[in-house]
């Protein structure tokens, strides 16, 4: 048992376990009383940001592209997974069952949109493809604000879910894409992706469907951001398209550059820090200062990208690190190398160490004449 334990990648569960040890203390809290419910709300939040987080993670940080549409996406899941759940509540009995099937319908016909949307904009690159993925979520927007049948200006009502209950949901949804994500990056498709991002013509002449690749990726992360959108729709009664602006496009992004392009774990955290800090300020920063918020964002994505790309501050990054703090916290003691298992005095030989280190070796020359020995 403890050979199988230490034969475990624990690193490759960092991510689940911790998540998992949240939803745990917050389940504790809330069935004992011990938590406000202002606290439920911010977790059930954070839970969703994890989720738009590492979906959105995929495109930026992995396969490389930059797409400004994530919350139109959340936008038709939210509305499209919503509608579906109004429907089904009159008739299906079990609450827990037309949830599930809300989220299969929403994630499913976001990722549709993705598809629709991916086919011909992932042709693009760079700006061009901030730009289409901006103007679709804002188109998405507007259509379900003029929209009578999903209540227009006023919005959508939704039904609300239990709310002791719904934010462990909601953390074993973020699990779900943990699994899907984390999985697929490491596969051999997952390294293909990264090729596609470190060199594109590289990875075209290696055999590897540029396209194709590029789609799925897109499509995947739709699907989690529809998801997403369901979750939302579940944890207020009303769903309005004005949450689903640009703004919230750039503040999904943010989380992700915040946490580290291509860092699954950075955007965890970051996804979790800046809903927390969001949830603050919305109470501090209220009338005209409000604006203060998008600002912030600003010029957190002003000093990233300084920060990351500054050949003065090159140094400075090698040496204060998250990876060079880890590796001073597990460095080994040296007066512990003698409990290291491959110690020689551990190792079973046949010539004691130091007898062997004793021998004088001589390397004799074969073609050298052989002297006869004198007679005594």
């Amino acid at each position: 048992m403890i050979k199988l334990l230490k034969a475990v990648k624990w690193k490759n569960f960092i991510n689940y376990i911790a998540v998992a040890l949240v939803a745990i203390v917050f389940a504790i809290l809330s069935f004992s009383g011990g938590v406000k419910t202002s606290t439920i709300i911010i977790v059930e939040k954070i839970a969703i940001s994890m989720v738009l987080a590492v979906s959105l993670s995929l495109v930026v940080g992995f396969l490389g592209e930059l797409s400004l549409g994530h919350a139109g996406f959340m936008c038709v899941g939210a509305y499209l997974g919503g509608k579906a759940s109004v429907l089904l509540s009159g008739v299906i009995g079990n609450e827990f069952l037309a949830f599930l099937i809300s989220l299969l319908i929403g994630g499913a016909l976001a990722a549709v949109l993705g598809f629709v949307i991916g086919l011909p904009a992932l042709r693009l690159k760079g700006d061009y493809l901030a730009i289409v993925t901006l103007a679709f979520g804002e188109i998405v927007k507007v259509i379900f604000q003029q929209s009578e049948t999903f209540g227009g200006n006023l919005g959508l009502a939704t039904p609300r879910y239990d709310r002791k209950v719904f934010f462990i949901i909601a953390f074993a949804l973020v699990l779900l894409t943990l699994f899907v994500s984390q999985n697929l990056i490491r596969s051999k498709h997952g390294r293909a992706i990264t090729a596609i991002r470190d060199n594109e013509i590289a990875a075209k002449a290696t055999g590897i469907d540029v396209t194709k690749y590029k789609l799925a990726v897109f499509i995947i992360s739709a699907f989690f951001a529809g998801v997403a959108g369901v979750m939302f729709s579940y944890t207020n009664s009303t769903v309005q398209a004005a949450k689903f602006g640009y703004n919230y496009s750039i503040e999904i992004l943010v989380m992700v550059v915040l946490g580290g392009m291509g860092n699954i774990s950075g955007s965890l955290i970051s996804a979790a820090l800046i809903t927390f800090l969001n949830e603050k300020l919305r109470v501090v920063l209220t009338g005209d200062l409000a604006v203060l918020k998008d600002l912030l964002y600003a010029l957190i994505l002003i000093l990233l990208v300084i920060y990351n790309n500054a050949p003065a501050l090159k140094s400075f990054r090698e040496k204060y690190n998250l990876r060079r703090l880890i590796e001073r916290i597990t460095k080994h003691d040296p007066a512990k190398v003698k409990d290291d298992a491959a110690n020689w005095d551990r190792i079973p030989t046949k010539i004691k160490m130091d007898e062997l280190l004793s021998v004088d070796l001589k390397v004799e020359d074969e073609y050298a004449p052989v002297k006869p020995k004198e007679d005594k």
